[in-house]
């Protein structure tokens, strides 16, 4: 088990820590589903850090193959060499092994998942004759943005429902002005002032935005502005900006900063 000082800062929402352990003790699959930047990749890593595991992160993306993840045959001086992938490693190591944005990962290459997402739990090399079994330390977590699907781009449902689900959603204003607080270090009026900003930001979203004001985001902002960035300057480059290209809606997120923070 990690020292608890050395946990990464986390503020839970609710069960999910519990529902975390449990699922890690039950050798089942967790998938995290919630918008663009409201920590669920910080809760995988204070997870896998209190529960004392190391932790494979991958990053999909529309050119993740298969071989990415499991691994494949690599050339040097002395010859062919077979190379684990991440699931690989993680599979042998008995770590937790985190997919993000899973969605974006090829319809294929979700398909490698499967047997290690019943109760078989093995992971089959077809390329060097291996099947490996998953020690009961080994978990798989998986995470995607569900407000950002499209036809072409969901969990199929045979995948889907081979998890254990928790759905994440930005923290309540109490919580996230602790989160920034805790952070960054930014005084409580200032933390209070950046979130009823970005639940009002995030109030837009359906009408003009594709994604919400992120509390990623309101750390960058916060962090701007503790080294002495004027905020308005802070909010519009860290959180307008980000959020659109469009100059009319940025016009009117501007508004919202401006009467957020008394432009004079």
């Amino acid at each position: 088990m990690s020292n608890s000082n050395k946990l990464p800062y986390y503020h839970p929402q609710g069960n999910e820590c519990e529902l975390f352990t449990h699922a890690y003790h039950a050798r089942l699959p967790l998938l995290v589903k919630g918008p663009t930047g409201c920590g669920k990749t910080r809760f995988i890593n204070y997870m896998a850090a209190k529960l004392g595991r190391p932790l494979h992160t991958v990053s999909c993306h529309d050119d993740l193959t298969a071989a990415d993840l499991v691994g494949r045959h690599l050339i040097n001086d002395h010859g062919t060499f077979w190379s684990d992938g991440p699931l690989t490693r993680a599979v042998r190591e008995g770590a937790i092994c985190y997919l993000d944005e899973v969605v974006e990962a090829r319809k294929d290459t979700t398909v490698v998942l499967h047997p290690l997402t019943d109760d078989r739990r093995i992971l089959p090399l077809e390329r060097t004759g291996e099947l490996l079994t998953a020690p009961p330390e080994f978990m798989l977590v998986v995470s995607y943005n569900p407000g950002y699907q499209n036809l072409l781009k969901g969990l199929k449902p045979s995948t889907r429902q081979r998890f254990v689900a928790i759905r994440f959603n930005f923290p309540a204003a109490a919580v996230e002005i602790e989160i920034l607080t805790k952070e960054t270090g930014v005084e409580t009026a200032l933390a209070q002032r950046l979130v009823n900003l970005a639940n009002a930001l995030r109030s837009l979203k359906d009408h003009d935005l594709e994604e919400a004001a992120s509390t990623r985001l309101l750390v960058y902002t916060a962090n701007l502005i503790l080294s002495g960035y004027a905020p308005i300057e802070a909010c519009r480059a860290a959180m307008v900006e980000p959020l659109t290209d469009d100059q009319e809606t940025i016009d009117a997120l501007m508004e919202v900063v401006d009467i957020t923070f008394g432009k004079g």
